[in-house]
């Protein structure tokens, strides 16, 4: 009925979906308690279910649903204490996100995890100076990459939006399912992504091949950037738990890797920071842009990028150690948003009537309040969404030098 084979290569990978099936229904759901399954994934040939867009838009039909309807209408979630527990993980796999904040660390082989925190107080931002969005300028310092290109984001589009509430495990979230499903939203009618090239994983899908395991949430990656071509825009948004384990092959600065938490992590384990920049950033050619966010505890180097900038557009130290420098270049032009330094939890929350996480809530709505900012404009509008409820300090990650002040695009 569909095709349930895992994929070691990307150039092998389908599509992390069913297979079409005449026989898929596509029941209506007109109440949910907290939000409907995934959007539509790339790949199928069933025919369109006529399913209305999550968010104010134009009613829209989505190619290779699985059996999806979008209204729904999510109720308020309590904000949870304590940690994400966790027993011993091989180290061949890796994972982490939202809650209360209070880190702890374990023996090597297991992780240290926390949940999104609760809201407290923190002064406001240094005033910021909104700085003006010049011309493309040349790099402020030499690229890692000779080879390094910035990207026009002009060419083919394509995301991956992935939401774990954890549903029925001992420290379940809320928002999740819903950030990646409000994220869908946003990419097709803000930047014009079509709902047939973006999968999304969350764990009310209907489906397996839907669900955010981590064998799904590999095979997906490697389909996000299958192919990638100079000026292509490829978008990647997740929104789970995170945490940090000892870092093996000393490219931390810190000596701990940024780690994410698939649905079945208790049995496949996480996700680490080494891999997923094995497969979304190595991978890339010159010039493909990849914009990644990052809602999920520990996530300010989760994508191992060894630029890290302030609102004032300054660098704040080195991120990579120098042995791992080299190792870690791209030609690639990557972006990342994370919701919090890596030594901060994110929060798992309530905003606009909804149960969301407060760095993806944060990230939509500064830039549906801004549609043309730069970069720093954007991280410092960011932030100040946050700052009065959330100890958490987002973040503007990068894989080269750059100027922060140029207009931000995707």
């Amino acid at each position: 009925m569909w095709d349930g084979r895992s994929h070691a290569h990307s150039s092998n990978v389908l599509m992390p979906v069913p297979a079409p099936s005449s026989t898929l229904a596509v029941p209506q759901h007109r109440s949910r308690r907290l939000s409907a399954p995934g959007p539509p994934s790339p790949g199928w040939t069933v025919d369109r279910a006529k399913t209305p867009m999550p968010m104010p838009a134009p009613p829209s039909s989505y190619a290779n649903s699985d059996a999806v309807s979008f209204s729904y209408t999510p109720t308020p979630r309590a904000l949870g204490n304590g940690f994400l527990a966790t027993s011993s993980q091989p180290r061949h796999t890796h994972h982490h996100h939202h809650k209360t904040h209070k880190q702890q660390q374990q023996q090597p082989q297991q992780v240290i995890v926390a949940q999104r925190p609760t809201h407290t107080q923190r002064p406001p931002p240094v005033p910021h100076q909104h700085a003006p969005v010049p011309a493309p300028v040349k790099l402020l310092m030499p690229a890692l990459h000779p080879h390094f290109m910035f990207s026009k984001c002009t060419g083919r589009r394509r995301a991956l939006c992935i939401g774990i509430n954890y549903v029925g495990q001992p420290h379940e979230l809320k928002g999740c399912v819903n950030d990646a499903k409000h994220v869908f939203s946003f990419l097709v009618r803000r930047f014009g992504y079509k709902p047939e090239n973006i999968v999304v994983l969350t764990d009310d899908s209907r489906h397996p091949r839907g669900l955010p395991t981590r064998q799904n949430m590999i095979d997906a990656m490697h389909w996000l950037v299958k192919d990638a071509q100079p000026h292509d825009s490829l978008f990647f948004h997740y929104s789970g738990h995170g945490g940090q384990t000892p870092d093996l092959d000393g490219d931390e600065v810190d000596g701990f890797d940024e780690t994410i938490y698939p649905l079945d992590y208790k049995r496949a384990g996480f996700i680490v920071d080494d891999e997923l920049h094995q497969i979304m950033v190595k991978s890339l050619p010159a010039g493909c842009r990849l914009t990644a966010v990052f809602d999920s505890c520990h996530s300010g180097t989760v994508l191992d990028l060894p630029y890290i900038y302030n609102t004032h557009g300054k660098l704040r130290g080195q991120q990579i150690s120098d042995r791992a420098l080299a190792r870690k270049a791209t030609p690639a032009d990557v972006i990342s948003w994370s919701g919090c330094k890596d030594g901060q939890t994110s929060a798992d929350t309530f905003a606009d009537g909804q149960a969301v996480g407060a760095a993806s809530h944060a990230f939509i709505k500064a830039i549906e309040m801004q549609p043309h900012q730069s970069y720093q404009d954007l991280l410092y509008n960011i932030r100040k969404l946050l700052y009065q409820k959330y100890s958490q300090t987002p973040q503007l990650g990068s894989s080269h030098p750059m100027d922060t002040s140029r207009r931000f695009i995707m």
